[in-house]
């Protein structure tokens, strides 16, 4: 799957799962300080990414991604395996 594909989608559940327009999330944008994501939908979010990709990520590894494209990036390693 194509970076900008997952980006995309990495975008959309971001926007799904905090209620944002997806128009303003941007690629380095932070969950918690720029999108104001708390706790409880940090772990949604994880909930969702697998979800959307049909994957099964590690939790621990995937609560420490901070970032959109570092969210977009860990699900692409995660894909290509």
């Amino acid at each position: 799957m194509a970076s900008q594909d997952v980006m995309q989608r990495v975008i959309k559940v971001t926007a799904r799962v905090l209620s944002l327009d997806p128009a303003t999330i941007k690629a380095e944008d932070h969950f918690v300080f720029d999108l104001g994501a708390e706790s409880v939908q940090s772990v949604e979010l994880v909930a969702a990414f697998e979800q959307e990709f049909g994957i099964e990520m590690d939790e621990d590894a995937a609560l420490a991604v901070t970032t959109v494209s570092g969210a977009a990036d860990f699900i692409g390693k995660h894909l290509a395996r």
